[in-house]
């Protein structure tokens, strides 16, 4: 199995402009250790739910800045110098181009803000 095939990663728009989005719900129901859903789109970005449990793989944006939410749980981004820990209600952005890699060392449910051209894996 590659690191590829371990994460559950949703494309598509999910919600339409105008339609209740209910995270708590999202939440409830999701029973995967990695899965990410594009939520809805706004102008020329979308809004990404992650409900995650693990390490990503090392990976950069050559032309997008990211953003990261976490809604519950921990999140650590390692990026080249530094590791950046974000608790529940607690947010950074990782400036395109640098390397990094999230990780989570219990569930943890993050809402992340990046353009919709972005590919979540990496460039």
């Amino acid at each position: 199995m590659s690191d590829y095939d371990k994460y559950n990663i949703n494309l598509d728009v999910k919600y339409d402009h105008h339609e209740l989005i209910d995270i708590p719900d999202i939440i409830a129901n999701c029973k995967e250790k990695w899965w990410n859903q594009t939520l809805t789109k706004v102008n020329d970005s979308v809004v990404r739910i992650g409900i995650i449990e693990g390490e990503f793989h090392w990976h950069k944006h050559d032309n997008d800045d990211e953003f990261f939410y976490v809604v519950e749980g921990e999140l650590l981004i390692d990026i080249e110098d530094k590791t950046i820990k974000l608790q529940k209600g607690q947010g950074a952005t990782i400036a395109k181009g640098v390397l990094h890699r999230p990780r989570a060392p219990k569930r943890t449910v993050i809402l992340m803000v990046e353009t919709s051209e972005v590919m979540p894996t990496g460039d």
